[in-house]
């Protein structure tokens, strides 16, 4: 083939394709435009029909939506609502992201399965949960957050503390603070710090009585852990025991304000210092019940703070001397 005849050839290929290229462009425009007046075409998704934005012919209706059923104003709501499976935590060691072999020994017609299945899937099950935990970092981080959920779920805590706790506890970790101690003495000691961070405080005793390590060991663990990690924890305040103690005594709104102007009274006064809070606010509890007649003995009071019946009665004198000094002119 010569040369000008290659050139031609090359000429009638290029001027072909930019036929077919005008053709396509008129005929996208064509789609998009209004059959009567040529104008706009516009898609209305809350009605599902094609618009005319000119003249408002309505070109296509009952369009398929392929969007969610559901609605979300920000977000935060659409991440909430968006089914993309379970949410990532810091309460499992995996962070929630591995999958699980389900316990029921069921296909998916919901038939059981035969004897050799039922052996196949239980290895399975074994080399999956090995495979979950690959060294000796997750083992430690699974029993630890193992720990955390046991004790939040005993003393009642709420998921934000659960999370936090496993935060500092991930922390300490990372951070080589657990050779010498126990696992179990640091998850009690962050799980007592994130109580403490999130204003729902819970005393050194309640911690100790669901965790498997003693108090003084809770306490110690307690201080390096906040001083290695640095964390900024306010010392507790009495006033953030009262609602919990009220309401265990099943005590009237008047009582538990009562209790709280008491405790503002004494922190005016100077009384607060150096007293435990927990004692503190169940001698608040027990003045304010008696102050408003409500029939609450030291004993009950006692029982529900777990502090000794002494220290109530310390501390409820005090409370009172410190109220009195206010309402002397």
């Amino acid at each position: 083939m010569t040369d000008s005849v290659r050139g031609y050839t090359t000429e009638r290929a290029r001027a072909r394709e930019s036929e077919d290229e005008t053709e396509s462009t008129d005929g996208d425009s064509e789609q998009l435009r209004c059959p009567e007046c040529g104008g706009q075409l516009a898609t209305d998704t809350e009605h599902g029909e094609t618009v005319c934005a000119d003249c408002g012919l309505v070109v296509e209706e009952d369009e398929i939506d392929h969007g969610p059923e559901w609605r979300a104003f920000d977000s935060k709501e659409k991440d909430q609502k968006s089914r993309v499976g379970a949410p990532t935590t810091q309460m499992m060691h995996d962070k929630g992201l591995s999958t699980n072999i389900g316990w029921q020994d069921k296909d998916a017609y919901g038939k059981t399965l035969s004897s050799r299945q039922r052996e196949k899937m239980q290895r399975l099950r074994t080399w999956n949960e090995r495979f979950r935990t690959r060294d000796s970092k997750e083992r430690n981080l699974k029993q630890a957050l193992g720990e955390i959920d046991r004790m939040a779920s005993a003393l009642g805590l709420p998921e934000n503390v659960r999370e936090t706790a496993s935060v500092i506890y991930r922390r300490a970790l990372a951070d080589d603070l657990l050779p010498g101690r126990s696992i179990e003495g640091v998850a009690t000691s962050a799980l007592y710090a994130a109580a403490r961070q999130a204003g729902t405080p819970r005393s050194l005793d309640e911690i100790a009585t669901v965790s498997r390590v003693e108090k003084d060991e809770i306490a110690r663990t307690y201080r390096y852990v906040v001083r290695e990690l640095g964390l900024e924890i306010q010392p507790a305040d009495p006033e953030q025991y009262v609602p919990r103690f009220a309401s265990e005594l099943d005590l009237s709104d008047e009582s538990e304000r009562r209790a709280r102007d008491l405790l503002k009274t004494a922190k005016e006064q100077g009384v607060h210092s150096g007293k435990s809070p927990v004692g503190l606010a169940a001698a608040a509890i027990y003045a304010a019940a008696l102050l408003t007649n409500e029939k609450v003995t030291q004993s009950e009071v006692s029982e529900v703070a777990n502090i000794s019946e002494v220290t109530i009665r310390n501390r409820y004198h005090e409370l009172l001397e410190a109220e009195e000094q206010i309402q002397v002119p």
